[in-house]
């Protein structure tokens, strides 16, 4: 699994032109989801996204959580995180996971997140999404687990 992660002052997602998720300061989460992900990558990562220090204190150093600054979070799934870019001129994704197993470990995910108390928007996913966003520093990690 892998999660790149953008802290953000305000971020959306829109389908055929309608906004299906949007939030204002907190992190904006694209997820990759490889075929062999379960439920200890999910608790793993959302561990660490809801612990993580990446929001300024009042000394302008990163020592806050997304609950300090009672931030929201947008989650928007892309396989193309989980891409083989090492040889040739195009991607391959044999280590991804199939459709299937993408979705459920995807859901999951985001009910991991809502169960420690977070607000949670989403994507929709397998969806061709429009991820709009203002990236906050810029301040942008990858966590792969």
């Amino acid at each position: 699994m892998i999660g790149l992660i953008q802290r953000v002052s305000e971020a959306n997602v829109t389908v055929s032109g309608e906004v299906i998720g949007s939030i204002g300061k907190g992190m904006l989460v694209l997820l990759g989801v490889e075929k062999n992900d379960s439920d200890i990558e999910i608790e793993k990562l959302a561990t660490k996204l809801s612990r993580y220090r990446m929001f300024t204190d009042d000394d302008g150093k990163m020592n806050l959580n997304i609950e300090q600054v009672n931030g929201e979070i947008l989650v928007v799934s892309q396989f193309t995180l989980v891409a083989d870019t090492q040889k040739g001129n195009r991607p391959g994704f044999s280590r991804g996971a199939t459709p299937e197993h993408g979705k459920a470990v995807y859901e999951k995910f985001v009910e991991c997140l809502k169960a420690k108390g977070l607000t949670v928007a989403t994507g929709e996913f397998g969806a061709d999404m429009q991820v709009g966003l203002i990236n906050d520093g810029p301040v942008t990690f990858q966590f792969q687990v």
